[in-house]
């Protein structure tokens, strides 16, 4: 039984740290290849976690496992910023100043197409009227208008946003 919380505890890093690294999406921002995706490592996983123990026991004791790791992690990256800042990751910055920054756009592998999707949503019909648009570690997008800039706010934002309303 020791052996499949081991090997449970492998499998769950291994897939943690391959959904970290293949990007930020919300499951309901998740195409149907990304959750096919999900579904498939699932099965394909489910025999290394429990070997040749196909028990209602060794099912049992993954899901435990699988349970109590999910914990610790919450609880550790609650606590710890650096280790929530891993596992996490951190928001990138996809629209400063009305500029598309398409370096951070491939990076992050958000189309054209889902910015202006975001932009819509937030009621902005361009980027260039965009002060930032940032996608968060939970896979949304974040857009900030220039109007929603206070005027005393101490950001070159804030200058730009006075100067153009001033031409």
């Amino acid at each position: 039984m020791l052996e499949v919380a081991l090997r449970t505890t492998v499998v769950y890093l291994v897939v943690l740290a391959g959904v970290r690294l293949s990007g930020k999406r919300e499951v309901g921002q998740m195409t149907p290849f990304d959750l096919t995706l999900l579904l498939l490592i699932s099965n394909a996983v489910q025999n290394a976690m429990t070997g040749s123990d196909t028990s209602l026991l060794g099912g049992i004791i993954a899901a435990v496992t699988l349970l109590l790791l999910n914990y610790v992690v919450a609880e550790v990256s609650g606590g710890n910023r650096r280790f929530r800042k891993f596992v996490q990751g951190q928001p990138s910055l996809l629209v400063h100043d009305g500029q598309v920054i398409s370096s951070h756009m491939a990076k992050e592998h958000v189309s054209m197409d889902e910015l202006h999707r975001a932009l819509r949503e937030h009621g902005i019909a361009s980027c260039q009227d965009v002060a930032l648009a940032v996608l968060e570690v939970d896979g949304s997008i974040s857009c900030l208008k220039y109007d929603e800039i206070k005027p005393t706010a101490d950001s070159h934002l804030a200058h730009r946003k006075f100067l153009k309303k001033q031409q």
